[in-house]
């Protein structure tokens, strides 16, 4: 069965859902776990990222549950390595390779243009963390651009496809690391300041779920909704950038989930959450995270700015214009 696809939308004033507060998952949960039971036939996915980590996960999850979804990558041959692994694991041969480099909004807009028929799942889950300081040929701070602008690109080029879906879902992979920086609106991109990697990896979080909220805010009248998440702690690729010395201790003090226990918390909000206007917008174990001052042990919990719905607008058309002119 298809398990709460139907947008629903209470009033701001409302508690979590009580069914998602009872929810079988939790942070031992896999993608798969989650899947169980639904039936994603004739629906359609797009996840980017999905050629390793939690990216291919999720993609392997929707792909069980019938879904026929594209992998976008950045690199193609990695992309159909995945595809063929999500092939072999699930039976499913409506599994597809498409090119995306978040980085480059000629391929962004080349994907979208491209896209035939509607879309019932977006999963916004590529990202880059803690980068060296480097700019997109428009001067944006890489961070900001790959894991926010280039989605929100994305997410508006594929609107069409989002709306003729009827009931469609934008999935955002944020981070606990939200908690590090608000949106600096003075200075989006380090141009007066000293390049800091942690803030603008914070400030890139804070982005995609505010960019959620405002989108479920914008196109609820298109039956489109979207939540954030944080995946949990998870030792993958992103982490290339650390001090080698710092993951391995990290890694000995947190052993983290999986991948496939980190992709379960986006799968959860593709397909069984409930998702609306004045419903949670942040997600983490596979549940609404509770408003915090302070993130709890580096994970849990999301700050009052991530959730501000002024910032959120404000930040929609800064973005659209930033999109625009490029």
């Amino acid at each position: 069965m298809w398990y709460e696809w139907t947008v629903k939308s209470i009033s701001e004033e409302s508690p979590f859902p009580s069914a998602e507060s009872r929810s079988p998952f939790g942070a031992e949960s896999t993608a798969l776990d989650v899947v169980r039971g639904i039936d994603l036939g004739e629906r359609s996915a797009l996840v980017t990222g999905a050629s390793s980590g939690i990216g291919v996960e999720t993609a392997r999850a929707l792909a069980a549950a019938g879904a026929s979804v594209t992998l976008a990558v950045r690199d193609l041959a990695a992309g159909e390595r995945a595809a063929e692994s999500i092939r072999s694991s699930t039976g499913s041969e409506a599994v597809r390779v498409a090119h995306l480099d978040l980085a480059d909004l000629g391929t962004v807009r080349a994907l979208a243009a491209a896209w035939s028929g509607p879309l019932h799942i977006l999963v916004n889950n590529a990202g880059i963390m803690h980068t060296p300081q480097s700019r997109t040929p428009s001067g944006w701070e890489m961070q900001f651009a790959v894991n926010h602008l280039g989605h929100f690109a994305l997410a508006t080029a594929l609107h069409p496809a989002l709306a003729a879906a009827g009931g469609a879902r934008i999935v955002a992979v944020s981070s606990s690391g939200h908690a590090s920086s608000d949106i600096r609106f003075d200075d989006l991109h380090f141009q007066r300041d000293a390049y800091d990697s942690g803030l603008a990896y914070g400030q890139s979080k804070t982005a995609n779920v505010l960019f959620a909220l405002e989108a479920t805010r914008r196109w609820a009248d298109d039956g489109i909704a979207a939540a954030a998440l944080m995946p949990g702690g998870i030792w993958t690729n992103l982490q290339r950038h650390w001090d080698p010395e710092v993951l391995a201790g990290m890694k000995r003090r947190y052993p983290g989930k999986s991948p496939a226990q980190g992709a379960a918390t986006s799968v959860f909000v593709a397909t069984r959450a409930v998702l609306g206007v004045g419903t949670p917008g942040y997600y983490e174990d596979c549940r609404p995270a509770a408003v915090v001052p302070a993130i709890v042990d580096g994970i849990y919990g999301i700050l009052p700015h991530a959730l501000n719905p002024v910032t959120a607008r404000r930040l929609w058309d800064v973005s659209a214009g930033l999109v625009a002119s490029a």
